[in-house]
């Protein structure tokens, strides 16, 4: 089986030698989605959707295909049987992310969550989370952890959803977590910068379990 971060690194380690930032394997894996939903995609539309430069996706285009995670025709660009795999790996570990009203809980007026299968055994504090969001632009992210059926900050013993029990709820009721599963919210300014921020929070997550496979 694809170990996921492991390719998704290697990708990005064609796209700048080195350390690769954190902002083009989160644009890696932003793209395996948008092309699993949309495809076949033209370059242009991926290119808005990701908002990234025309050079910037044809560079990205490129390396994904060399990597044989999609195909590129004149129809637009799709997944190819690999890319569905890693992007089936990604999902069986991680859920699809929603957004969720502004609260004394998050850190910005847009806010996406996200679920992150039995992982709580990983977080600490959620410091590093938070810190993977601001990484790509985000104003922060919040790590929250299920466990004995209560969802809370790792750290923090009070009820934090006291004053915001809709928020709960609607955490609850739209990504139903199980025991010892984690949400994390990104926030930012925008939408689609939450939206990064949440999936740099997870990649810095799934991160922790190397070197097992998923």
């Amino acid at each position: 089986m694809l170990e996921p971060i492991r390719v998704i690194e290697k990708v990005v380690s064609k796209l700048a030698p080195g350390r690769p930032p954190l902002s083009m394997e989160v644009h890696v894996v932003k793209a395996l989605k948008i092309i699993d939903a949309k495809g076949p995609i033209g370059r242009v539309k991926l290119s808005k959707t990701l908002g990234l430069g025309g050079g910037a996706i044809r560079t990205l285009v490129r390396h994904l295909k060399n990597a044989g995670l999609i195909e590129v025709s004149r129809l637009g660009i799709v997944l190819t049987n690999s890319g569905k795999k890693l992007l089936s790996n990604l999902k069986s570990k991680i859920g699809e992310d929603v957004e969720i009203p502004k609260s004394s809980l998050t850190v910005g007026p847009f806010n996406v969550a996200i679920l992150v299968k039995n992982s709580a055994e990983v977080v600490k504090h959620g410091l590093e989370q938070r810190d993977a969001a601001i990484k790509v632009g985000a104003l922060g992210a919040t790590t929250l952890v299920f466990s004995h059926g209560r969802l809370s900050m790792p750290g923090v013993e009070e009820d934090i959803f006291k004053d915001i029990p809709a928020i709960r709820e609607a955490l609850i009721s739209k990504l139903k977590p199980q025991e010892n599963d984690v949400i994390i919210i990104g926030s930012a300014n925008d939408k689609s910068i939450a939206e990064l921020g949440v999936i740099a929070a997870t990649l810095e997550i799934l991160r922790s379990y190397r070197p097992i496979s998923f």
